[in-house]
């Protein structure tokens, strides 16, 4: 075993939280008790990285049960628990991360989960993957296959598939129904108003709040901040969802026009650039701005530092910015992962849905292996309808809930057969 972890010490404190996500993640105990008897990675090793917190830490020891030896890392400085890594390794896992690590720190924790030479990686904004086409070419023929957890992941994937640099199967977790319908809807708009609500300690009522993007996150954020009481204006780049933001009832503008109106600015975009020097000199003294995104690029943090005359640390994981105009604008968590870097992340009970997507599609690649080529041409693969459904299948049968099946009848009326 291997690790660079901040403080075995702590591993009680990790344990007790993620005790706590497992009694609220029936759906991954179930495979864990699966997993436990089948082995599906026995013999493997599976490179992770992903926002390293307890629900997280649970997904590890899921697929070690399986018989995985893991290599874990994570996927955004802010977001790891020191205490749930040392838990983890407590546990008998490798793990390369801490809290606040420099970007040299975070790199080499990357590196020493790719030098373990992995047959799968779960990857979270495709850090891993870029890492190993790029500075590990030597170990792509070791790669049966991963998994990307993230839209914005995804889209790195893809730019990397059309350019045909992509040499190792990929499964789409994100775009699975049972993910981003429920993960990035539900879970980033609780989570979200989690870690800005314990944050600022503000009333969110009565308040404008600035959306930037319509996609499943943004939905998420924008039916809560509404729920909670805020005026919600909605900025957005394509036309069909910003006519889905006006029929849900949100005004619609551009970034520098809601920039004079909002009170709390929340970016859900996965691109950079999405709040400029010029929103900034346009908002009114005491804005607070926050990503809810990927990657710390969304707000502009640098360009909001040097045009500040003053910063200081205005409470815990909030920066204030004093500009020549008078003003001071504030920024939550560095601009990145607010729901994390200032919070738990999403529900356990979200997260189970995810997980187990994560869960099956990695020994869906290991079942696969010889099966697996470039499907119409492409290294990225569509989660297989029949592991959605087992998972829907699988929480509604913890809910108690039954649904109607179709009779022989109906199959013939709808298919045919």
């Amino acid at each position: 075993m291997a690790y660079e972890i901040r403080n075995m010490e702590l591993w009680p404190e990790g344990d007790l939280k993620i005790d706590w996500v497992r009694s609220h993640m029936p759906v991954l105990r179930t495979l864990e008790s699966d997993f436990s008897t089948s082995k599906p990675f026995a013999g493997l090793r599976i490179a992770l990285s992903i926002h390293l917190e307890a629900k997280t830490a649970y997904l590890c020891k899921v697929l070690a049960a399986g018989g995985a030896q893991m290599f874990i890392t994570g996927s955004n400085p802010l977001s790891t628990q020191d205490d749930v890594a040392a838990a983890l390794v407590h546990a008998g896992l490798n793990v390369f991360a801490w809290y606040d690590a420099t970007p040299d720190e975070y790199n080499h924790h990357c590196r020493c989960v790719i030098e373990a030479a992995p047959h799968l990686i779960i990857d979270d904004g495709g850090d891993l993957v870029s890492l190993i086409h790029d500075s590990y070419p030597e170990l792509l023929g070791n790669v049966i296959g991963g998994c990307e957890e993230t839209t914005t992941g995804i889209l790195r994937l893809l730019a990397m598939d059309q350019a045909h640099r992509l040499q190792f199967p990929m499964m789409l977790v994100n775009d699975a129904d049972c993910k981003h319908l429920f993960d990035n809807r539900y879970g980033t708009g609780q989570s979200v108003w989690n870690g800005i609500n314990r944050t600022t300690n503000l009333i969110v009522a009565g308040k404008t709040v600035v959306v930037a993007g319509y996609g499943w996150c943004g939905k998420g954020v924008a039916m809560r901040a509404k729920g909670l009481g805020a005026k919600v204006i909605v900025t957005e780049i394509d036309s069909i969802k910003a006519m889905e933001a006006v029929m849900d009832g949100f005004e619609v503008m551009p970034m520098n026009d809601a920039a004079a109106l909002g009170d709390l600015f929340i970016t859900v975009t996965g691109c950079n650039e999405v709040i400029t020097r010029s929103d900034f000199q346009r908002m009114k003294d005491g804005a607070i701005c926050c990503n809810a995104g990927h990657f710390d690029v969304e707000v502009d943090v640098a360009a909001l530092r040097r045009m500040a005359v003053s910063e200081c640390e205005a409470r815990h994981n909030i920066t204030a910015y004093k500009l020549e105009n008078g003003r001071t604008i504030y920024v939550l968590a560095e601009g990145r992962l607010v729901n994390l870097a200032a919070g738990d992340g999403h529900p356990a009970e979200i997260m189970d849905l995810s997980f187990a997507i994560q869960a099956l599609s990695a020994k869906y690649l290991v079942e696969h292996r010889d099966g697996i080529s470039r499907q119409s041409g492409q290294m990225t693969i569509r989660i297989p309808a029949g592991i959605d459904q087992l998972v829907a299948q699988l929480k509604l049968s913890d809910w108690g809930i039954h649904i109607d099946t179709l009779t022989p009848a109906q199959q013939q009326y709808l298919y045919g057969k």
